[in-house]
C-alpha cells in the first residue's frame, strides 16, 4: 500500500515511475534533467491517468520531446490501444521516430518490462505506389490550370521517353525513383536522399481517393502504405501529423489505429494545419480535366459535364476576388447544383462491369469526379454549415516590378474551408480520447484561453482542461534583449527608407550574425538588395537554395546573415553565436485581405466580442513569439531581437503582444541595442 504523504512529495507511483525513467534517459544521453521537464512529465502523466486534457508550454530548452515521449510510453505498455503524437510537420514528425524515439528507447528499454514497438503514419501519397510504378495507372496530358495533377500521372515505365529521354532532369529523377524503390523497405519518400520534384514523385505515388483499394489492387500485399498501418496497429506508438490527425477526426476515416491518447506537439499550429486538411478549391479547369478522363477511361459520355462547367465559367465572370460574405449567388448555385447532378451521372454511368477489376485508368477518373461531386456538396450547404467561401486567381510574374501580381484575367478559383473547426475537433478529437496539447508559444502571457477557444475547449458543453507554463531553463532576463524601434514610422506597404537605415545599423552593429525575418518574400528580397552593396558581408536570403543549405551555412559562418519569411519565423535552431540579432520587420498580422481571418473575425464581433483582438491580434501574438524564439536556443546563447514595427510600442494593443514573448529585457532606445550588439560582436570576434 502507498503511504499518502510520501504519494503527495513525490507523486503517485505511476508519477515516480516515469520520473525514473526521464532521469535514466537524460543521464544516458549526457545531459541534465531540468525541474521545467519533470514538471511537464508529471503532468502529462497525470493527464493521462486522470483522462483530462492538458495545455502545456514547455519554452524551448525544455526538452519536452522526453517529458511527453516518456509517460506515452509508460502507458502504452499498459494500454491495449497505442498511444499517439502529432506534429505539425513532416520534417518534426520524421525527427522523432528517427533520432528521439531511438535514442530514448536505447536508454530505458532495461528498465521496461519488453521493448516498445514504434510506428510512423503518413498520408498515402508519401509512398512510392508499386502498381503504379509497373505501369498500373494510364498516361495522360496535363491540362493547363487545373488544380489536380491530371498530366503527371504518366505510366512510369514509358515516361522517361515520353519527357525526352532519361536526360532531362525529370527523366533523371523517374530513373532514379524506379532505382530505389527496387530497393526501399518503407517506400517512404523521406528516406530517398537526395529528395525529387514534386512532379517527379506523383509519377509513382498515388491520392487516397485515387488508390485502388487492398480489395482490387494486385499490389496490396506488398502495398508500402498499408504495410505502414498494419504496423501502427501493433504498435505503442504511432506518430503521425496533424493533417491525418484532421482526416481522422473529420472524416471518420480509419487512416489512424484507434488510439486513447495523443499528444500533439506544435499545437499552435493545430487549428491552421487542420483548417488547411479539410479546405477545398473548385475551378471550371478541374471540370474539363475531370471530363477528359471520364471519357478516356470510361468511355461515358461527358457532354452534361462540359455543359455544367460552360455554364459555371459564366456565372464567376467578373466575380473579384476576396471573400463572398454570403457565400455563391443564387445563380452561381444553380450552376454548381447542376454541376453536382451532372457529376453525380457521371459516377452512375462510370461504375464499369466488376467490382473487382483493377482499372486504374477507372479508378483515377472516378476520384476526380468524386472530389468535384464533394466540393459541389460543401458549396451548396456552405451557408447552412458555417463555411467560408470566397474566389482566387493565379498570380503572374510582372518582369517590370520584379515579383508576381494578381492576375484578374486569370479563371476564377471558387475556395471553401469551415469558419471554425472548433465544433469538429471537440467532436472528433476531444471526445473519447485525452488530448495533450504542447508547444512553446501556447499562451500568451499566463492565459491559454486564446489557444483553447479556437480548438473548442471554451465555451457551452466544453470538455474539463488544464493549462500549465512549466517555464525555460533559459535567464531571458540576462541573455536577452528586445529591442522595439519606438520611433520609425508604421510599417506601409513596403520597407521604407528609414527601417532599411535602422536595419543597416543593426546589422553593422553586429557584424552579420543576423536572421531577418520579413512578412513577406519581396519584403525580404528588397531588404537584401538594398543592403548587400552597402554592408559588404554575406547576406543569404530566402530562395537563393534549398532551405537546409542556407540554414547550415548560416550556422557554419558566424557573421553571415539569413533573411527570409515566414518558414524561417519556425523553421530555424541554430544555437551560438551565428545568430546574435533577430530582426521582425513588423507585427505579423494576418493580410487585411485575407478571407477566412476576416470572416472570423466578422463572427466575433457578431457574437458580440473583440474580432481584432481574438483573431489578428492573436494570430500575430504566437508567430510574434515564434520568430522571437530563434534567438535564444541554449543556455549560452546572446543576442537582441530587434522589432522595427513601432506599433509594439505605441498602440493599445502592444502590452496583448508583448506578453506572448519571452520575458527579454526590454528597452526603445536605439543606443542600448547598438552597444549590446557591438559588444557582442567583438566577443565573437
Amino acid at each position: 500500500m502507498t503511504d499518502p504523504v510520501a504519494a503527495q512529495a513525490t507523486g503517485t507511483p505511476g508519477e515516480q515511475f516515469v520520473i525514473d525513467l526521464l532521469d535514466r534517459a537524460v543521464a544516458a544521453m549526457g545531459g541534465q534533467s531540468r525541474d521545467g521537464q519533470h514538471e511537464m512529465a508529471r503532468q502529462v502523466a497525470r493527464a493521462i491517468e486522470s483522462g483530462d486534457h492538458l495545455l502545456v508550454q514547455a519554452g524551448t530548452g525544455t526538452g519536452k520531446s522526453l517529458a511527453y515521449l516518456i509517460p506515452l510510453i509508460a502507458h502504452a505498455l499498459e494500454s491495449n490501444k497505442p498511444a499517439l503524437v502529432s506534429t505539425a510537420t513532416l520534417s518534426l514528425q520524421t525527427q522523432i521516430v528517427g533520432r528521439d524515439l531511438p535514442r530514448l528507447l536505447k536508454a530505458i528499454t532495461p528498465a521496461l518490462d519488453r521493448p516498445v514497438k514504434v510506428a510512423l503514419v503518413k498520408g498515402r501519397s508519401n509512398y512510392v505506389c508499386l502498381h503504379k510504378l509497373e505501369g498500373g495507372f494510364p498516361s495522360e496530358e496535363p491540362a493547363e490550370g487545373q488544380l489536380f495533377s491530371l498530366g503527371e500521372d504518366t505510366s512510369v515505365p514509358h515516361f522517361a521517353a515520353a519527357v525526352g529521354g532519361p536526360s532531362s532532369q525529370l527523366g533523371k529523377e523517374v530513373v532514379r525513383l524506379r532505382e530505389w524503390a527496387g530497393k526501399t523497405v518503407t517506400g517512404d519518400r523521406d528516406e530517398l536522399l537526395p529528395g525529387v520534384t514534386d512532379r517527379a514523385w506523383r509519377q509513382v505515388s498515388v491520392t487516397s481517393m485515387e488508390c485502388l483499394g487492398a480489395q482490387k489492387c494486385p499490389m496490396a500485399a506488398e502495398c508500402f502504405s498499408e504495410l505502414a498501418r498494419q504496423d501502427a496497429a501493433d504498435a505503442d506508438v504511432v506518430v503521425t501529423n496533424h493533417a491525418m490527425l484532421a482526416v481522422s477526426a473529420f472524416e471518420g476515416l480509419a487512416v489512424l489505429p484507434e488510439y486513447d491518447v495523443v499528444v500533439v506537439d506544435e499545437a499552435h499550429e493545430l487549428q491552421d494545419r487542420v483548417t488547411g486538411a479539410v479546405s477545398g478549391q473548385l475551378s471550371v479547369a478541374m471540370v474539363h480535366a475531370a471530363a477528359a478522363g471520364a471519357r478516356k477511361h470510361t468511355a461515358i459520355t461527358v457532354d452534361a459535364l462540359n455543359a455544367a462547367a460552360a455554364n459555371l465559367e459564366v456565372a464567376l465572370a467578373g466575380v473579384p476576388n476576396g471573400l463572398l460574405p454570403n457565400g455563391l449567388n443564387d445563380g452561381q448555385l444553380d450552376c454548381v447544383d447542376q454541376l453536382r447532378d451532372a457529376c453525380r451521372a457521371a459516377l452512375s454511368d462510370s461504375k464499369g462491369d466488376s467490382s473487382t477489376s483493377a482499372d486504374g485508368g477507372r479508378q483515377l477518373a472516378r476520384s476526380r469526379l468524386m472530389l468535384i461531386l464533394e466540393l459541389c456538396e460543401r458549396l451548396l450547404a456552405a451557408r447552412e454549415n458555417r463555411e467560408v467561401v470566397w474566389m482566387s486567381r493565379a498570380s503572374s510574374f510582372d518582369p517590370h516590378q520584379g515579383y508576381s501580381q494578381p492576375d484578374d484575367t486569370a479563371p476564377a478559383v471558387i475556395n471553401v474551408a469551415p469558419l471554425s473547426v472548433a465544433g469538429r475537433l471537440r467532436e472528433g478529437l476531444f471526445s473519447g480520447h485525452t488530448v495533450v496539447l504542447t508547444s512553446a508559444t501556447l499562451a500568451i502571457g499566463s492565459a491559454f484561453e486564446p489557444a483553447a477557444g479556437g480548438l473548442g475547449l471554451v465555451g457551452e458543453g466544453a470538455p474539463s482542461w488544464t493549462g500549465v507554463d512549466v517555464g525555460s531553463p533559459f535567464d531571458y532576463q540576462k541573455q536577452g534583449i528586445l529591442y522595439v524601434a519606438g520611433h520609425l514610422p508604421k510599417p506601409g506597404r513596403g520597407a521604407s527608407p528609414e527601417s532599411l537605415a535602422e536595419l543597416e545599423a543593426l546589422i553593422r552593429a553586429s557584424n552579420g550574425g543576423a536572421l531577418c525575418l520579413f512578412s513577406s518574400r519581396r519584403a525580404a528580397e528588397e531588404a537584401a538588395e538594398a543592403l548587400r552593396p552597402k554592408l559588404g558581408m554575406t547576406i543569404l536570403c530566402q530562395g537563393d537554395s534549398t532551405m537546409t543549405a542556407l540554414v547550415k551555412q548560416f550556422s557554419d559562418e558566424p557573421d553571415t546573415c539569413l533573411f527570409g519569411t515566414m518558414s524561417l519565423w519556425q523553421g530555424v535552431d541554430v544555437p551560438g553565436g551565428s545568430c546574435r540579432l533577430v530582426v521582425i520587420d513588423r507585427i505579423p498580422f494576418p493580410r487585411p485581405d485575407d478571407p477566412l481571418m476576416t470572416a472570423r473575425s466578422r463572427a466575433v464581433a457578431q457574437a458580440g466580442g473583440n474580432g481584432f483582438m481574438s483573431v489578428s491580434a492573436t494570430h500575430a501574438a504566437i508567430r510574434l513569439a515564434q520568430g522571437a524564439g530563434r534567438l535564444i536556443r541554449s543556455t549560452g546563447d546572446k543576442g537582441v531581437v530587434a522589432v522595427l514595427d513601432s506599433r509594439l510600442a505605441t498602440e493599445r494593443y502592444a502590452g496583448f503582444l508583448r506578453a506572448a514573448l519571452p520575458p527579454f529585457w526590454a528597452t526603445t532606445d536605439r543606443k542600448t541595442a547598438v552597444a549590446a550588439l557591438e559588444r557582442l560582436a567583438r566577443a565573437n570576434a
